[in-house]
């Protein structure tokens, strides 16, 4: 094994997973901010925008200022956090986008100089060529110690694989030609045999660069919901611009001389500058939470659509089994010890480099025999013509393989097997499972039952989803008794057998016409159009290309389950936005008593029973309430991050709760900070 592809996985997870703000992460914010003051950039967030302006507007009045000597460093005081208040709402932005950077940057550590053996057609030789040189298409030989030089598909062979550098996980996994568990990843490593792949991305557009551009987020596109929000802060905006103006028209009407930059202050602490400011940070701190759990999301719509699935559809191989069929028992024929048919079983598997035979051998190590092949033994390779394998050694024959294959091996008739053996071969295949015979010197001593094992916890997960409200539907092209036996040995809610890659698309359509939102997850080529079609596509790493390619989600661990965990970050991510919305708008009620009475107060006395706060003057007020809208942007950063904490309970309930803790507390905090800031500003002489 690797150990700098090992080094390099832990190095990429511990990137991924970290919550702290290193000081690389902040300085970079910090430049990023500056240079997010390009109005084109806040084009895309017009309540920032329009800060930006009354910011610029505000530095012009405050040279005015300067020169007629009219409180000119209050007016200062007024611009400088303006300016603030726009740079906090880049910073927001800049310290999610950051740490996806930071995970990007740990990617690109990865990429090495590979000399690839690329295999020429017409000869068949092998020329040492540079991986970036290499293109869809070619066909490359990989053998014991070399680093796959870029994505593919294995047409010949199989070879243990470690994907540490890609999965963080230092156990090697199997990869062979044929099936679903054929694709390969560039700067993966080979440590045992051989294989010949064919390589499927041109170079700049291996799984590894897509990762990279995946994990930066700076092009994540808004959601619909995102957008939605985005329209109604400009909204409001545009009717706070209005409600200004006409103040400033009312002033006239009433004798009041109002000051240009305290309109722009209040207009300023009107608009839902909070919100504005940290939500773009939400979306993209929601897709950074994902690669927490080993998750890649393609799509910033992806995650928030999984806080709302309803229904999800696992593809059985692979995705709920291991995807390869798997010994669980040796079952002895009439007159044979169980020791002796597990020790044939393994003895006839030992030289057997397919999954199966390595389950056989592992079964058998689990019940305390030894694998060690005879000296001077032969392995009997397995023969589409003979369907049997096996192992001699001197004397010593084992053989094992198909029923009928075997018992005719041994000199009989299907007919003439005892009638145990016959009713063991029986029960296994209605089962679903696949009965292999096991010889030993000529003598039927046993069959192996192969079948689908599902994964470890699978069941309980699928409990846990339940609860969340999800509907589980496995979907597999196996006979429906064998589908019926795995769903319920996995759990899940209903399943859907002998389905084709039409019958999957057609479910998933059918759910949607319903209304209802639907995850998908799969990891073989029979799986891609179901994987394009459904909101969430969640492919396996362990799957195809095709399959990684139609998803909008990778899932390094291949473990199916994990939706649990993209559900709850997608459902986070929306109870974060709303929970922050609620707060933005509740705490500009309490800027109105800080910075109306302000304004009238000289023309209007009676509209000085609004200072509640009992704030010291006009210009401290509205100091007081433009510092505390700058910092309170700053002081949510964290939150907006890391998220409010989902919880399993109604709609009505989360609705109660965000109203009483976010809006309640999005009404007292600025009543609270502003007024601390106006003492302050007041002992320090500053308005």
């Amino acid at each position: 094994m690797s150990d700098v592809a090992v080094h390099l996985g832990e190095k990429r997870r511990s990137a991924i997973t970290s919550t702290a703000l290193s000081s690389s992460v902040m300085l970079r914010a910090i430049q990023d901010s500056f240079v997010k003051l390009d109005p084109r950039k806040l084009s895309k967030n017009p309540v920032i925008l329009a800060t930006e302006i009354v910011a610029l507007l505000a530095t012009i009045s405050t040279v005015s200022a300067f020169i007629t000597g009219t409180y000119p460093w209050w007016a200062f005081q007024i611009a400088l956090w303006l300016w603030f208040t726009v740079l906090f709402a880049n910073f927001a932005e800049s310290i999610a986008e950051g740490r996806g950077k930071a995970a990007a940057d740990a990617l690109r550590a990865q990429r090495v100089d590979v000399k690839a053996k690329l295999i020429i057609d017409e000869t068949g030789a092998v020329v040492p060529t540079a991986a970036y040189k290499l293109a869809a298409g070619d066909v490359v030989l990989v053998e014991t110690g070399d680093v796959i030089p870029s994505d593919g598909e294995i047409i010949e062979g199989v070879a243990s694989v470690n994907e540490a550098a890609i999965t963080g996980e230092s156990a090697p996994v199997i990869r062979e030609a044929g099936g679903d568990r054929s694709a390969v990843t560039g700067g993966t490593t080979v440590v045992s045999d051989w294989i010949k792949v064919r390589i499927t991305a041109d170079a700049g557009s291996t799984f590894l660069d897509r990762m990279i551009a995946m994990v930066e987020g700076a092009e994540r596109r808004k959601t619909p919901n995102e957008m939605a929000l985005t329209v109604l802060l400009a909204g409001l905006t545009l009717i706070f611009l209005i409600v200004v103006v006409t103040l400033l028209g009312l002033g006239q009407y009433s004798g009041v001389k109002l000051d240009p930059l305290v309109l722009g202050a209040l207009f300023i602490c009107l608009i839902p500058t909070t919100i504005g400011a940290l939500l773009s940070a939400i979306g993209i701190a929601g897709m950074d939470r994902l690669l927490k759990f080993n998750v890649l999301a393609t799509s910033g719509r992806a995650v928030e659509a999984s806080g709302d699935v309803d229904t999800l559809l696992l593809d059985k191989t692979g995705t709920i089994t291991h995807g390869n069929r798997m010994a669980t028992e040796v079952i002895p024929a009439p007159g044979v010890r169980p020791e002796a048919a597990l020790r044939a079983a393994m003895m006839a598997s030992l030289a057997d480099e397919t999954a199966e035979g390595r389950s056989i051998v592992d079964l058998a190590l689990e019940k305390g025999l030894t694998g060690v092949p005879p000296k001077d033994s032969t392995p009997v390779p397995f023969s589409a013509s003979t369907r049997i394998s096996g192992l001699d050694a001197g004397a010593d024959v084992w053989r094992k393989g198909a029923v009928d294959a075997v018992l005719k091996l041994v000199g009989m008739a299907e007919g003439d097997a005892p009638a145990e053996f016959a009713a063991a071969v029986d029960r296994i295949a209605r089962a679903g499972g696949t009965p292999l015979a096991v010889a030993e010197n000529g003598v039927l001593v046993g069959v192996v039952y192969l079948k689908d094992v599902v994964k470890a916890g699978v069941k309980e997960r699928f409990a846990d989803l339940r609860r969340m409200g999800l509907r589980t539907v496995m979907i597999t092209g196996d006979n429906p008794v064998t589908a019926a036996s795995i769903a319920s040995e996995a759990g899940v809610d209903d399943f859907l057998a002998e389905a084709t890659p039409e019958d999957k698309l057609r479910l998933i359509r059918e759910e949607q016409a319903k209304g209802r939102l639907v995850a998908m997850c799969g990891d073989g080529s029979n799986d891609a159009p179901a994987l394009a079609q459904a909101d969430v596509g969640v492919a396996m790493q362990t799957g195809t290309q095709a399959a990684r390619e139609a998803g909008n989600m990778v899932d390094l661990d291949s473990d199916p389950t994990k939706v649990i965990e993209i559900v709850e970050v997608g459902k986070q991510m929306l109870i974060t936005r709303g929970a922050l919305t609620t707060f933005s708008i509740a705490n500009d009620v309490a800027k109105y008593f800080a910075i109306i009475p302000a304004i009238f107060v000289v023309s209007l006395p009676a509209l000085s029973s609004l200072n509640i706060m009992q704030l010291s003057n006009p210009r401290s007020a509205i100091l007081s309430a433009i510092i505390f809208n700058a910092l309170i942007i700053i002081a949510l950063i964290p939150l907006a991050l890391r998220g409010v904490k989902y919880r399993p309970i109604g709609a009505a309930r989360l609705l109660q709760r965000n109203l009483l803790i976010y809006g309640l507390g999005g009404i007292v905090a600025p009543f609270v900070g502003i007024k601390i800031i106006d003492v302050l500003i007041t002992a320090i002489h500053l308005a």
